[in-house]
């Protein structure tokens, strides 16, 4: 099996490519821009192997993409390139406009053409898998019942607007064009190699550095976690078995306020690397509280019901399992961590993202 995976070189994406390779066999043609957010090193471990592709590319660029479709013949399209930081869609609109609604256009029509040329077996295992995220739901009131597949759209920050956009193009591709879908919508991810600028990475970064941890508002902000390599297991399934014109909503039955989050990192960083910085005895006496930024949602929650009892799929870690792992590897990855930080992250975007 062959599958063309956009974003590949990204938090998520890196991790599907490294499942789909060194679990799988999977043959993967990855495509990536290499952004800002984007790091080969995640790549490092199946970069050389033999079913592995990789392009550096714009999904925008239509000519390109149709000549890597018609090139490499991918069985398989698992969609995940896209921009993603709220405060920067805040500030850049466009970047977002650009990325993730004219670059998904572009995918699905080259995916399109592409798709009509195949015979009717290649034709009938082809799929397009789209990768959006709970945020274009909106937010929910602390009582609510959580989102689910047929929750109305309601998003909140361009970010957001621009990933219901896309989903909506996929939808039509599909409704109008007949080509096969599937679309999965994710709550916030954490794990290994995830760029410094989210919420979990960064409070690890800085606490490690003795800098003050700021959190928007007054952290009772709430959002539902996703270890990272659970969610790959998730888009591979769906890819798979998912049934085509359907929707997944994947989530980590995990709901916890960002406040929480921090002090459970702050608590285990106690017990990891004991030796404090300088002038503190605990790690939570690093936080503080910043102002509230624009349109902040006060509360994420997905209904899994239906990948479960479909899929079969569930998580596999509990926050406290995946979150030992996940601070584990950036204390052994300090060399990685500060490399990104000093040379390639702007400085204007080291507060806290809360969101995906």
């Amino acid at each position: 099996m062959k599958i063309l995976v956009t974003g590949g070189a990204g938090f998520i994406g890196s991790a599907v490519v490294r499942h789909l390779i060194e679990n799988l066999d999977h043959h993967v043609v990855c495509i990536d821009k290499l952004t800002y957010a984007s790091n080969l090193e995640s790549l490092q471990s199946v970069f050389h192997n033999n079913l592995f592709n990789f392009k550096q590319e714009d999904i925008g660029n239509f000519a390109n993409i149709l000549k890597i479709f018609n090139k490499f013949q991918p069985d398989k399209v698992l969609h995940l390139a896209a921009e993603t930081h709220v405060d920067r869609s805040i500030d850049n609109p466009w970047v977002f406009i650009q990325s993730n609604i004219i670059g998904t256009y572009v995918l699905l029509q080259a995916s399109l053409d592409y798709w009509r040329q195949l015979d009717f077996k290649r034709r009938s295992i082809f799929r397009f898998h789209h990768v959006s995220t709970d945020e274009v739901f909106g937010e929910l009131e602390i009582n609510d019942d959580p989102f689910n597949e047929l929750t109305p759209y309601d998003p909140s920050s361009p970010y957001s607007a621009s990933k219901a956009s896309s989903d909506h193009l996929v939808r039509s591709w599909h409704r109008t064009y007949n080509l096969p879908i599937v679309l999965s919508n994710c709550s916030n991810n954490y794990g290994p190699f995830q760029f410094p600028e989210k919420l979990i990475p960064l409070v690890i970064s800085k606490a490690i550095e003795g800098a003050p941890l700021p959190i928007y508002g007054n952290g009772d902000q709430i959002r539902d976690w996703l270890f990272v390599d659970d969610h790959a297991k998730a888009l591979i399934k769906i890819l798979n078995a998912g049934e085509i014109g359907e929707t997944y909503n994947v989530g980590g039955n995990c709901e916890k306020s960002n406040l929480e989050v921090v002090t459970i990192i702050c608590s285990i960083l106690d017990k990891l690397a004991p030796r404090h910085p300088k002038g503190i005895s605990k790690y939570d006496e690093l936080i503080s509280f910043v102002e509230d930024r624009p349109g902040h949602d006060q509360r994420y929650a997905i209904d899994t019901s239906k990948i479960n009892q479909d899929l079969g799929w569930a998580p596999e870690e509990t926050f406290g399992t995946g979150m030992h792992k996940t601070i584990a590897w950036y204390l052994n990855n300090k060399t990685w961590l500060n490399n990104i930080i000093s040379n390639r992250h702007q400085g204007d975007h080291l507060v806290m993202d809360l969101e995906q």
